[in-house]
């Protein structure tokens, strides 16, 4: 029986730590994410400055987002807002021919596509860790040993219900 509940115990300690690096890698993604946004602001208020509540909402999106706790649902929903500003950004950028056929414009819109694709694969890789250890922390008997050694279930990273389709990038 002790070797059952120590072998229990290591596979939550195991779980857990595959939970927290895995949203790691998320956190990575999302950072990079955050990085390529000034100069996509910047390349779009160069030729469509009057948009200017656009740009200050995608501008203050990211602010929220890079500044509230990661693994958290309030980070989730700050990832949300982003990614909803970012697809009004680019609404506004199909308003500009001349911003479109920018190489600066379309080299930053290659990026945050292939940021998104791996903050895309990034979420799934966590869930797929965050159902291992929902099953493990609420399955007997190990939920027995997840109880007396403080471990919990985790959130899902869930997006938004429209988000994939708002940030859809355009060549």
């Amino acid at each position: 029986m002790l070797v059952a509940a120590v072998r229990g115990y290591n596979r939550l300690v195991r779980l857990r730590a595959q939970v927290r690096a895995s949203w790691a890698q998320v956190d990575v993604q999302l950072k990079r994410r955050h990085s390529v946004i000034p100069n996509l602001v910047e390349t779009v208020r160069g030729y469509a400055g009057h948009e200017r509540t656009t740009l200050e909402a995608v501008t203050a999106a990211r602010v929220a987002a890079s500044g509230t706790p990661g693994g958290t649902p309030a980070r989730v929903a700050a990832e949300g807002a982003l990614t909803q500003a970012l697809g009004r950004l680019f609404a506004v950028a199909e308003a500009y021919p001349q911003l479109r056929a920018s190489e600066n414009f379309v080299e930053l819109q290659r990026e945050l596509a292939s940021t998104e694709n791996q903050i895309a694969y990034a979420r799934q890789f966590y869930n797929s860790a965050v159902q291992s250890m929902n099953t493990a922390v609420q399955t007997l008997p190990v939920n027995i040993i997840a109880g007396l050694g403080g471990f919990r279930a985790e959130p899902y990273f869930e997006a938004a219900g429209d988000e994939r389709a708002d940030i859809a990038v355009r060549f």
